[in-house]
C-alpha cells in the first residue's frame, strides 16, 4: 500500500476526531446518544466549530480519495508526486480542523484552499 493510500485512510478518521472533540467539549452524555446529531446541532462555540469541521471533512473526503485513486490508476504520475500531494492534503486538513476549532477564520479559509490545491494537483499529475 502506498503512502498516498495510507493518507486516504487517515483522512477517513479526521472527521471522527472532530466529532469526538465536538462531543467532549459540548458536554455530550450517554442520554445524548439517542440523537447525537440533534445534540451537535445545538452546540455552540468550539464544539459547534468542531462539528462544522467534521462536516467539511466528510464533504472533501470523496474528491480527495478519487484524486488519489485516479492518480494511481492512470499510471502517469510519479509515486513521489502522488505521495507528496496526499501528505500535504492530510497535513492541511489537520491544520484546517485546528484553525476551525480555534476560530481563526481567515487562516482556516486559506488552509481549505491549500487542501483543494492538493486535490487539483493530484488530478493534474494524472494527466
Amino acid at each position: 500500500m502506498t503512502l498516498a493510500y495510507w493518507c486516504v485512510l487517515i483522512a477517513i478518521f479526521l472527521p471522527w476526531g472532530c466529532a469526538a472533540y465536538a462531543k467532549k467539549s459540548g458536554g455530550f452524555s450517554s442520554n445524548d446518544n439517542h440523537d447525537p446529531r440533534a445534540f451537535l446541532a445545538h452546540t455552540q462555540g468550539s464544539a459547534a466549530r468542531a462539528n462544522a469541521a467534521q462536516q467539511n471533512s466528510f464533504e472533501i473526503f470523496a474528491p480527495f480519495a478519487a484524486a488519489v485513486i485516479i492518480a494511481h490508476a492512470t499510471g502517469h504520475a510519479a509515486q513521489f508526486t502522488i505521495n507528496l500531494w496526499a501528505v500535504l492534503f492530510v497535513i492541511s486538513r489537520i491544520i484546517y480542523c485546528v484553525l476551525y476549532i480555534k476560530d481563526y477564520s481567515s487562516a482556516r479559509s486559506l488552509t481549505w484552499m491549500a487542501s483543494v490545491v492538493c486535490i487539483i494537483a493530484l488530478f493534474i499529475a494524472a494527466i
